[in-house]
């Protein structure tokens, strides 16, 4: 056997970029996932959301809905873009999640597979840092969009020393 040591922070899943190293347009895939009462449960548990429209059948279908309607922080969360490739490639460029905002467009119910994409609208650079600005949307199995919205994060600037 080898006694071959690894350091595990030189580790990396792909060459990190800096702020300027972006460019506008560029989109990134996050992993679909199906809403499932799994994922619904651990979103109760998690929030302590307890309203009957997302964990009552009965209720839910004497509301008009065709099954579970999925809570609306549920369906965002699938917009994490940590599920992704993105962070991996901001690495230690990433300083911060500056914020967040976003418009609900269709219900989500249990049983539905969620595509959510990024891609980058834009790059305003400051002094040492800048701040990206991203869409995100989620569609459907369907192909519909279910959720829309807008993220911005701080990244360090390449060193120029």
């Amino acid at each position: 056997m080898s006694s071959e040591r690894i350091d595990p922070l030189s580790l990396k899943f792909c060459a990190p970029r800096y702020f300027e190293d972006f460019v506008v347009g560029e989109r990134f895939y996050l992993p679909s996932r199906t809403m499932t009462e799994g994922v619904f449960s651990a979103f109760q548990a998690a929030s302590g959301d307890n309203h009957p429209i997302h964990y009552d059948r009965h209720y839910c279908r004497a509301q008009g809905h065709r099954d579970l309607l999925a809570h609306g922080y549920q369906v965002l969360i699938q917009a994490c873009i940590g599920a992704g490739v993105l962070p991996q490639m901001m690495g230690p460029s990433l300083i911060g999640f500056l914020e967040q905002s976003s418009r609900f467009l269709k219900g989500v119910y249990c049983g539905d597979t969620l595509y959510p994409q990024v891609e980058i609208t834009g790059l305003k650079p400051q002094n040492t840092t800048g701040v990206m600005t991203c869409r995100i949307t989620i569609h459907n199995q369907d192909g519909e969009m279910v959720l829309e919205g807008e993220q911005k994060y701080l990244l360090r600037m390449r060193s120029n020393g």
